[in-house]
């Protein structure tokens, strides 16, 4: 099974509450002294929004990135190209979620301290592409941010010609906890 069919079935048992059993204990022995994640996940820092729950998985199985609106900066992209090139993750998800805070609020506009406005700052372009829709936006937030991980990382553009990393837009539904493969 490839990846990204380990996590489609993950997420299956997921929504249908079935999830594996996992020996908690045993698996944090087991990556005590070293790791070696299947995906590498880029995704917004909800709370709501956990891929290892998201996607039945255990210790060790996945390398999460996680910010509000699930933006691009060099400290994320930096993240993403340790979880690509140095603990060799042959796939990289960007996933998103339906009534995102951050895009919500990048599409209501308005004043908001300095920090919190670079977020939305970095959701213009999205909001715009997404013609201020929320779920639109949202979307096309997932789009950009696989587009300027490419624009911006010699290193996952060079595994990803070497046909090393595989990457895949998603988003997440917190009403019934599916993930969807995004264009």
């Amino acid at each position: 099974m490839g990846e990204l069919e380990r996590l489609m079935e993950g997420n299956k048992r997921f929504t249908e509450g079935t999830l594996a059993p996992k020996d908690v204990k045993a698996r944090r022995n087991e990556t005590r002294d070293s790791q070696a994640p299947f995906v590498s996940v880029v995704t917004c820092s909800d709370s709501r929004v956990s891929p290892e729950f998201i996607f039945d998985q255990g210790i060790g199985d996945v390398f999460v990135v996680r910010n509000a609106g699930n933006v691009m900066d060099k400290i994320t992209l930096g993240s993403i190209e340790y979880g690509t090139e140095h603990l060799h993750t042959p796939l990289l998800v960007v996933m998103g979620h339906e009534k995102c805070g951050a895009v919500t609020a990048a599409c209501k506009g308005g004043e908001c301290p300095p920090n919190i406005a670079a977020i939305m700052k970095k959701l213009r372009g999205p909001v715009k592409r997404g013609a201020g829709d929320i779920e639109k936006s949202a979307t096309a937030n997932i789009k950009a941010v696989i587009r300027e991980i490419r624009r911006k990382s010699e290193i996952v553009k060079r595994l990803e010609s070497e046909g090393k990393l595989k990457i895949v837009g998603m988003k997440y539904f917190l009403a019934d906890g599916r993930v969807e493969v995004v264009g």
